[in-house]
């Protein structure tokens, strides 16, 4: 049976609301010119604040609503490789924060409620608390002992002067790039081999 590629449907189709095949190209071209853009604006001695508090912390757990807590679990699996122990907010086999654990979360905004709440708690019990946000002046950032801030447009800014793409797609991924960069780094800092984090990855699948 033959298969038809999009180039073969997009040019039998010709519809009026058709993708140029040639536009994808642009698309990713935008994507990282914009993420290269809100990566070299990021002020690296808070990423490197934020390694010392993964390093020096008792447990660390990692907080974030929609995408931005699609990425955080993704942060979480690495900070595992690294042989921290390290939990998810929301799981059923997360345990109690306390003294001396750290709470990292994620929220280009830093209004959304369940974020807000789920630090102030932390804060309250003497957890210390890094955020990652596009939004240093607001209610989250207030909270936080350490703010990772990135230059990227949050999902309540539609201009494209801040980012052409919707919502806080270029927030989500920019923030996905600079902790994989914060993982890339503290695993030669702490000399884990590829073997050694390997050894970390689950069997069970």
């Amino acid at each position: 049976m033959m298969q038809l590629t999009y180039r073969d449907i997009h040019y039998s189709t010709q519809t009026s609301n058709s993708v140029p095949y040639e536009g994808f190209a642009q698309s990713v071209q935008l994507i990282l010119d914009e993420n290269r853009r809100v990566l070299n604006e990021t002020v690296y001695a808070a990423l490197e604040q934020l390694a010392q508090a993964i390093t020096e912390a008792n447990r660390i757990f990692v907080f974030g609503g929609g995408r931005s807590g699609l990425v955080m679990r993704m942060t979480a699996m690495r900070l595992m490789h690294l042989g921290r122990q390290v939990y998810v907010v929301g799981e059923t086999i997360t345990p109690a924060i306390a003294r001396g654990d750290l709470l990292i979360t994620c929220s280009g905004s830093g209004n959304t409620g369940s974020v807000c709440a789920m630090a102030a708690t932390a804060k309250t019990i003497g957890a210390q608390l890094a955020v990652i946000t596009a939004n240093k002046t607001s209610p989250l950032a207030a909270l936080a002992d350490l703010t990772v801030e990135l230059a990227a447009a949050t999902k309540h800014e539609q201009e494209a002067a801040r980012s052409q793409q919707f919502a806080g797609s270029l927030f989500e991924q920019s923030t996905l790039l600079l902790l994989d960069a914060l993982f890339h780094g503290l695993s030669r800092t702490l000399n884990k081999s590829t073997q050694t984090l390997w050894a970390m990855h689950t069997n069970l699948e």
